[in-house]
C-alpha cells in the first residue's frame, strides 16, 4: 500500500505506464484488416498500444478503420517520406517501439531503418525467399503460386533492411495448395494465417525486446 498520498501514487503510476507501455505505428496502404486484427488485438492490453497508423494511400480504407477504432492516423507522401525527417519526428514524437507493415507497399528509406534498427517487421504472403521483391504483393504472389504449382504457400514474418523481402526471418506458416485452389481461395488461407500469427508474433517479439 502506497505510504504518500493518492495523488502521488496515481502520478507514480501513469508514469510508469506511460514510460513502460510499448508502442506501435503501423504503415499500411489499401483495406487494413490486418492493422484492424492488430489494433483489436491490443486494445485491451495495459503493456502495449497501437498509437499510430500511417498510409501512403489517402483512399485506404485502413485509415478509416484506424480512425474509427480510435487510433491517431497520418498521410504520408513521397516527399516527406524520402527527402524529409518529418516521418521520424512523428515515429519519435510518440515513443514508437517497433514499426509494423502489413500491406505497406513502398520501400523503407534507409534513414528509417537506422533510426529504428531491428524495430521494423513486415509480413509477406508467400514462403520467402520464394515469391518476393519489388511488385510482389497481394494477387500477384498468389497467381505465381498457382502458376508455378507449388505445393505449399503461407506467411512470412521477416525483420526489414534496405531491400523488398530480404531481411531476417522471424516466423514461417504454411498451408497446402491444392490442384482445386484459385489465388482467390489460396488469399484466403494465407489470411487465416496472418490473422492467427502476426499479432501473436508481435506480442512477442515486444515482450523479449
Amino acid at each position: 500500500m502506497c505510504k504518500t498520498s493518492h495523488r502521488t501514487c496515481h502520478e507514480r503510476l501513469y508514469k510508469y505506464y506511460i514510460w513502460n507501455v510499448k508502442n506501435i505505428a503501423i504503415f499500411a496502404s489499401g483495406e487494413g484488416t490486418n492493422a484492424q486484427n492488430i489494433i483489436n488485438h491490443f486494445k485491451t492490453s495495459s503493456e502495449v498500444k497501437v498509437c499510430l497508423v500511417l498510409s501512403n494511400n489517402k483512399n485506404a480504407n485502413v485509415l478509416k478503420r484506424a480512425s474509427n477504432s480510435g487510433v491517431e492516423t497520418l498521410l504520408i507522401n513521397k516527399d516527406s517520406f524520402y527527402n524529409s525527417e518529418e516521418v521520424i519526428k512523428v515515429l519519435k514524437e510518440h515513443k514508437i517501439n517497433l514499426i509494423v507493415l502489413a500491406g505497406f507497399l513502398w520501400l523503407i528509406p534507409k534513414k528509417l531503418i537506422a533510426e529504428f534498427p531491428n524495430k521494423i517487421i513486415n509480413i509477406h504472403p508467400s514462403l520467402l525467399p520464394k515469391f518476393g521483391g519489388k511488385g510482389m504483393y497481394g494477387a500477384y504472389v498468389h497467381e505465381a503460386v498457382i502458376k508455378t504449382k507449388e505445393q505449399d504457400s503461407g506467411i512470412t514474418i521477416h525483420m526489414v533492411n534496405e531491400e523488398y523481402d530480404k531481411g531476417k526471418i522471424i516466423l514461417q506458416e504454411k498451408c497446402s495448395v491444392t490442384k482445386q485452389d484459385t489465388a482467390e481461395s489460396l488469399a484466403e488461407k494465407i489470411h487465416q494465417l496472418e490473422m492467427k500469427y502476426f499479432p501473436a508474433t508481435i506480442e512477442k517479439i515486444l515482450k523479449s525486446a
